[in-house]
This record gives structure tokens, C-alpha cells and sequence, in this order.
């Protein structure tokens, strides 16, 4: 008669080792600390017991029973293991496996710190390094077509809405800083204005003279309109209520703008952000000029954008050089 204990496991394989006492009770207690202490949000929380959860599971494999025991091999072969994946797990991307590292990491520091193992055998493991996405940024047509489609209503609200996307595309300007904008923030006479960004930081940008044109137009036609429904309010873009203009708001000008010019859905503010940097670029522009209008700190970040432009030199070299091919 078979008895319980003989049953096997699912598809004939073999049943993976439950993790030890030791290994579950300084999993426990890191996860407790960073549920009280460190005041995790619960998704953060899953995220972290299901990544260790695994770890445990492969240590079990190799045979480690306590913490203490773990080596830097066994992080080292954990980390190769959610790259590799197996008959239970698919292979995790670059982000999800630095993900998991990240919680093995925590785990063991704080192993370290609460003297539960005497060296921290996780240190020199590094999490791996995701590609790095490049921005999406429109041909310089579709944004025309876009820049075209408010063309078509001449109502205060259109008004609004073509300036606020000129001005998007026309300064590079995050959407959170132009619907930030006051009314004093703009020079037209000097076709500049006053961003204020992240950090506290503010920068004066110049205006090409569309965006400068679709202001003036909506500051004499537009606004007052708006401005009349609301108590007062030094704010450039107003909504129907004659109150600031939100970030979701404006949001939704571009998304109704761009079904309107017949361009994809998923297009966001920042795409004319993106767009305005790589059409700078791919027009010559010095990256460290593009660095002061964008408001990078780094010259690091916006060089993200001189790739996408190494590519099309690549695409036209490809395709008109008679010894390319």
C-alpha cells in the first residue's frame, strides 16, 4: 500500500527542499524591519518575500541550511540562476533580477548589522545593469501635424490648448513645469520664459516664434475668457473653471490632439520633450546646450540622446553610401 510519504512529486520530479528554521527566521525578521521600520508599501513588501522566497529555495538546493553559511558563490549562482531561469521559472529580465538581488543584498546587511551572521558575504554581488531605454521621439512631421491639428479651433480652450503645445515642443519644458507657469513667468518681447524646475531650480529658455505667436494668441483671445469664470489667478494655462490648468488636464489636450492628427495614443508630454532634444541634435546643437535647456544636471542624462542620433547616421550611411554594403 502506498503511503503518503511515497507519493511523488507533480510531473515526477523531485520536491524541492523546504528551507531550514534558520533561513525562514532571518527572512521573517528582515521583512518584519522593513514592514515597521522602514514602512514599505505592501507591494514592495510581495515583491521582496516572493524574491526571497526563491533565494531561500536555491540555497536549499546547494544544500545551506543557515544563513551564516551562505557564500558569496551561492548570491553569485542565485543572481545566474534568475538569468538563466528553470523548469519552474521563466529567465527574469535585467531589471526583474536586479530586483531580486537587491532584496538578497538588504537581507544579508541586515543579517550582518543584527549580528545573526558574522560577515556580510553579499556585498560585492551587484545587481545587473538594464539596458537603457531609449526616449521615443517623434519625426519632426508628426509633430508638425500634431502642432497643425490645433489649428482648427479657435475657441479660448483651443487657444489654450495650441499654446500649451507649442510651448511643450517648442522649450523642451517638463509638463509639470508649464502648467507651473505664471502669466509673469513669459518675456515675449525677449521670446523667453522662466521655467521652474526640479530642485528649485529655475532656468530662462528661449521660444521659437510659433510658440511665441500661439501665447500672444491665447493671452489676448483665450485666457480672459477662462479667466472670467474663476476668482483670479496669476496661472498661464487655466481650465474651464478659470483655476490652474492640472498636469492630467493637459495630459488629455495632447491625447485628444494627437487622435485628432491621426498619430499613435501613446504619445505623452514628454514625447515632446524627447522630440525636442533629438531634433535639436540631429540639427547640430551642442549636447551641453541641449543639457542647459533641458534643466539636466548631468550632461550624463541627456547624452541619452545623442544615441538615437548615432543610430540615423548609421540608418542614412547605410542606405546612401555606394561602399556600405
Amino acid at each position: 500500500m502506498t503511503t503518503e510519504a511515497s507519493v511523488p512529486a507533480a510531473d515526477d520530479e523531485p520536491a524541492t527542499p523546504t528551507p531550514g528554521r534558520d533561513l525562514q527566521r532571518a527572512v521573517q525578521a528582515y521583512l518584519d524591519h522593513l514592514a515597521v521600520e522602514r514602512g514599505l508599501a505592501a507591494n514592495t513588501l510581495s515583491s521582496y518575500r516572493r524574491d526571497l522566497r526563491r533565494y531561500l529555495d536555491e540555497l536549499s538546493r546547494r544544500g545551506v541550511e543557515r544563513l551564516a553559511d551562505a557564500t558569496e558563490t551561492d548570491v553569485a549562482e542565485f543572481l545566474a540562476a534568475l538569468r538563466r531561469g528553470d523548469e519552474n521559472h521563466p529567465p527574469l529580465r535585467a531589471s526583474s533580477a536586479a530586483r531580486a538581488v537587491v532584496a538578497v543584498r538588504g537581507l544579508h546587511r541586515f543579517a550582518t548589522r543584527e549580528g545573526l551572521v558574522p560577515t556580510d558575504t553579499a556585498s560585492a554581488i551587484r545587481p545587473p545593469t538594464p539596458p537603457r531605454r531609449l526616449p521615443k521621439a517623434l519625426p519632426v512631421d508628426d509633430v508638425l501635424a500634431l502642432l497643425e491639428a490645433t489649428r482648427i479651433d479657435e475657441t479660448p480652450r483651443g487657444l489654450r490648448d495650441r499654446a500649451l503645445l507649442e510651448l511643450l515642443y517648442g522649450t523642451g519644458a517638463r509638463i509639470s513645469e508649464v502648467v507651473g507657469l505664471s502669466v509673469d513667468d513669459l518675456d515675449l518681447s525677449q521670446c523667453t520664459v522662466l521655467l521652474h524646475g526640479k530642485g528649485g531650480k529655475d532656468r530662462v529658455v528661449p521660444m521659437g516664434q510659433h510658440a511665441r505667436s500661439a501665447v500672444d494668441g491665447y493671452l489676448v483671445r483665450g485666457r480672459p475668457g477662462l479667466a472670467s469664470a474663476g476668482a483670479g489667478t496669476p496661472a498661464l494655462f487655466l481650465n474651464n473653471r478659470g483655476g490652474r490648468l492640472s498636469r492630467q488636464s493637459a495630459w488629455a489636450v495632447l491625447r485628444v490632439t494627437a487622435e485628432r492628427a491621426g498619430l499613435a495614443a501613446d504619445i505623452s508630454p514628454h514625447t515632446l520633450r524627447h522630440s525636442f532634444a533629438t531634433h535639436l541634435l540631429d540639427g547640430g546643437a551642442d549636447v551641453r546646450v541641449v543639457q542647459e535647456l533641458l534643466g539636466h544636471a548631468s550632461v550624463t542624462t541627456t547624452q541619452i540622446y545623442t544615441m538615437i542620433t548615432v543610430d540615423r547616421l548609421r540608418e542614412v550611411y547605410a542606405t546612401a553610401h555606394p561602399r556600405a554594403r
